[in-house]
């Protein structure tokens, strides 16, 4: 799938999600994608070896966020899943330094085209580096609204 953004469906975002670190927030995930067709059984172990090994929270200025993945043979089809918990994930911050990322938004990506990962997480940047574009998205609180925000500021 060349565009992405096609990637968002409305099924794939989640609310009030508790979960108070990452592999908790992976446990949650594991049970709503599985249900859905879109992971193997090898994701769970696979996202979680990538997370303590390579962390993905950010902080960026505008809201703490992560953006965990795993490699494309982890999964049966393609998404890109959105967490909102009800509170904060902890997640470690990405590059290993620093404190700790309580993120309030999780983007977990599932992409499976070839440098697409890259290539979103350079797009979501774009929009968690700018405060109206990520005031707009951390407002959303319905997943038809969450899919509009990402869908217009990632086509």
């Amino acid at each position: 799938m060349s565009n992405d953004a096609e990637l968002l469906r409305p099924e794939l975002v989640f609310f009030d999600v508790e979960a108070k670190d990452a592999f908790e927030l992976f446990d949650v995930l594991e049970d709503k994608l599985t249900g859905l067709g879109y992971l193997k059984d090898t994701w769970k172990a696979a996202i979680s070896e990538r997370e303590r090994n390579y962390p993905t929270g950010l902080a960026c200025p505008t809201g703490q966020i992560a953006i965990p993945h795993t490699d494309p043979s982890n999964l049966n089809k393609p998404y890109i899943a959105i967490v909102k918990p009800r509170g904060t994930v902890r997640f470690q911050p990405m590059g290993g330094d620093g404190d700790p990322v309580d993120a309030k938004l999780v983007i977990n990506l599932g992409i499976m085209r070839d440098g697409g990962q890259v290539e979103m997480l350079q797009k979501l940047m774009g929009i968690f580096m700018d405060n109206d574009k990520s005031a707009d998205v951390f407002e959303q609180n319905t997943a038809d609204g969450m899919v509009g925000a990402f869908r217009k500021y990632l086509a």
